[in-house]
């Protein structure tokens, strides 16, 4: 009875070590991935802001305004919306079969239409992998507290 008690103990905590060892590496696939997605912020590019990001993105700014994928790359490539620097700060992972949510603090110098600004706001990602690659499908940005 000893022998069945003591293998049950050992394969829960073999499953639980290899759900943990799942997790933390999409939870690095997805850091990964947002990292990819700061920099084409910074730089953006056509053909790998499509990559990153849904065709059916809903991407909501902290001023309400919401857009579709194509919007949201459209004033980028146009420096509407025009990152100079961005850093993540604070940035949490949580990883659900296929979905991945992320929140952040966004620290960010824009000069959104040639108008120089320093802003700072939470960011909540959501992620879900399909075919194999995370890709953005919804982000909210919201006005931290003062």
């Amino acid at each position: 009875m000893k022998k069945y008690l003591i293998l049950g103990l050992m394969l829960v905590s073999l499953s639980n070590w290899a759900q943990t060892n799942v997790d933390s590496k999409e939870e690095t696939a997805v850091a990964n991935r947002v990292e990819v997605f700061r920099k084409a912020l910074i730089d953006p590019e056509t053909s790998q802001l499509k990559e990153l990001t849904s065709k059916d993105l809903s991407y909501g700014h902290s001023s309400g305004v919401l857009q579709n994928q194509e919007v949201f790359i459209e004033k980028l490539l146009n420096k509407e919306s025009d990152f100079v620097t961005i850093e993540f700060q604070n940035q949490i992972i949580q990883v659900t079969g296929d979905v991945a949510i992320v929140r952040h603090n966004l620290a960010a110098h824009t000069k959104d239409s040639g108008v120089e600004k320093d802003i700072k706001i939470g960011n909540v990602l959501v992620w879900q992998k399909q075919k194999g690659k995370w890709v953005l499908i919804a982000r909210q940005a919201f006005k931290l507290p003062q």
